[in-house]
C-alpha cells in the first residue's frame, strides 16, 4: 500500500530539511548525497534562487533510512558548512505545532 505523506499518522518519520546560502554549483548534490548515503527518502522538494540566494526545502522520510534525526542533522549541518550554506533539520511536528500557535 502506498505511503500517504499527507496523512497525519505518517508524520512520525518525516523531517523538514532547509538549506539557504549563496548560490553555487554542487549544493543540491552535496546535501542529497548525505541523504542517499543513509537511504533517507526525499518525499517532496522545492528549490529556488532569488538574487543569487539559493534556498531549498525538503520533506524527508526517515523510516527508509539507517540514521536517526539527531545524527542526520549533525551530518547535514556539517556538509552545509563545507558547502557554505546553512542547513536546518527538524521533525515535521515542529512546523505543525507552529501553525497552531
Amino acid at each position: 500500500m502506498p505511503h500517504n505523506y499527507f496523512d497525519e499518522t505518517s508524520d512520525e518519520n518525516l523531517a523538514v530539511v532547509t538549506v539557504i546560502g549563496a548560490d553555487k554549483p554542487g549544493i543540491v548534490a552535496g546535501i542529497t548525497a548525505v541523504l542517499a548515503k543513509h537511504n533517507v527518502n526525499i518525499v517532496d522538494i522545492a528549490q529556488t534562487v532569488v538574487r543569487g540566494i539559493f534556498s531549498m526545502i525538503m520533506i524527508v522520510d526517515l523510516s527508509t533510512g539507517n540514521i536517526d534525526l539527531p545524527r542526520l542533522r549533525e551530518e547535514l549541518v556539517s556538509r552545509g558548512k563545507e558547502l557554505g550554506v546553512e542547513v536546518s533539520v527538524n521533525h515535521i511536528a515542529v512546523f505543525k505545532a507552529m501553525q497552531r500557535v
